[in-house]
């Protein structure tokens, strides 16, 4: 018998939230086959099987908290356990064989856990919708899984949902609003990556002091030159969005401000100018707000950002990101205008300097220089700094510089090495 200690899965991380279960007691597991998924303040982390054998116990329950160094679950070898019966007295194997039923059955269940809850995680589905399953207190078993091996499916709730007769909505109306005033909220622990956005915004937003500063400008010319290279990118593998034009951009206007991609250090006596332009960008995540960066993007092409952003999305939405790819950032963009936002205050991502939010783009009437009325496609920014180092003057020159770039996107070819 074996016990697998929780092993260290971070950098400074000491605990982690079992999040899902892949195995029950008794099961045979193979080498590397994943076993458990957790949630640490970083991402979320699958953990495999170190070798072969037979899970006996699980010491943490799904949804609980582990701790590093700290036994995960315990399992037994393959080939211990014949080891183990052929050395067993024949007396011993009588007396056992002689065990009544209800203590047998109690005996299976070591961690207490009730027929339910094992019932619930044996039906496979992803963490997303376990939680839908919660919100909607109804249990796993009772949904009928349309995935692989019966694995229940949002589709799978939501028509669970719908098929439950309006009758019951009706008659229970009464019920609910007798109740309305009574019912208690649902908690939910604030853990992993949320607790941890919760911290660092608190520190960021009361700790530096924001200068912020709104701009517009005109995309037109580059939504163009974006739909030419889409089909060169496509050929490649790759999908090609606006945002590797706004990085690009960026790394050739820190070139002329080189101080908005400075950090002040912890004691506020001196400023770090990096040579390299890591930036990041936000992503709204199942598990919480990520920014991971792209690491310099001033040697990078225009295809080469692309496919990096396109892996750290794909990574950061499913919680996955790598701890490298979260760390040394040095300015960061929010494209609130993805989800349909305008205007955003952005907070700085401590202990950059500035971050920019974009918002969405909009066509609208502009004059051109002879007085004309043109539709053009104008997209809102605004800029958050940190006002102890970096003054007005300075982000407006400097997105100054940025616009340039954006609004006639051929002048990038100049600085490109």
């Amino acid at each position: 018998m074996s016990d697998f200690l929780l092993p260290d899965i971070g950098e400074g991380i000491v605990e982690c939230e079992v999040v899902e279960w892949r195995v029950a007691e008794g099961d045979q597991i193979e080498e590397d086959q994943p076993i458990v998924e957790v949630m640490t303040d970083k991402a979320l982390v699958e953990i495999t099987a170190p070798e072969a054998g037979v899970v006996t116990k699980l010491y943490v329950a799904q949804g609980q908290i582990a701790k590093v160094h700290a036994p995960l679950y315990a399992y037994q070898v393959d080939g211990a356990s014949n080891n183990n019966s052929e050395a067993e007295p024949d007396g011993a194997q009588s007396a056992a064989s002689e065990k009544p039923m209800a203590q047998t059955t109690e005996s299976s269940n070591p961690t207490g856990i009730p027929a339910a809850g094992r019932l619930y995680d044996k039906v496979p589905a992803s963490p997303a919708v376990r939680r839908l399953v919660r919100e909607h207190s109804l249990q796993l078993t009772e949904i009928a899984g349309s995935g692989k091996d019966g694995r229940v499916l949002k589709e799978d709730v939501l028509a669970h949902l719908d098929q439950a007769p309006q009758a019951s909505a009706s008659s229970s109306q009464t019920v609910v609003n007798n109740q309305a005033e009574t019912q208690a909220p649902r908690v939910e622990p604030l853990r992993g990556v949320r607790a941890v956005m919760a911290k660092r915004m608190v520190e960021a937003a009361s700790t530096i002091p924001h200068f912020h500063y709104g701009e517009e400008i005109d995309v037109t010319a580059l939504l163009a030159l974006r739909e030419r290279l889409k089909p060169l990118a496509e050929a490649q593998g790759e999908r090609l969005t606006l945002m590797p034009f706004f990085m690009k951009a960026m790394a050739l206007a820190v070139a002329e401000e080189p101080i908005v991609n400075a950090q002040l250090n912890a004691a506020g006596d001196e400023l770090y100018y990096y040579p390299q332009c890591n930036i990041g960008m936000a992503v709204d995540s199942k598990t919480g707000l990520m920014v991971p960066n792209v690491k310099n993007v001033e040697r990078l092409t225009l295809l080469e950002i692309a496919r990096e952003v396109g892996r750290l999305t794909t990574s950061a939405r499913d919680g996955r990101v790598d701890q490298v790819d979260l760390k040394g950032g040095t300015i960061s963009i929010s494209n609130i205008g993805a989800l349909g936002g305008t205007y955003a205050a952005p907070i700085i991502n401590a202990p950059e300097a500035a971050i920019v939010a974009i918002g969405k783009t909009q066509w609208l009437p502009r004059f051109d220089e002879q007085g004309a009325v043109q539709r053009r496609a104008i997209m809102t920014i605004t800029w958050a700094g940190d006002h102890r180092f970096i003054d007005g003057g300075t982000i407006a020159r400097f997105c100054n510089v940025w616009k340039g770039f954006l609004e006639a996107p051929e002048t990038m070819l100049l600085h490109l090495g």
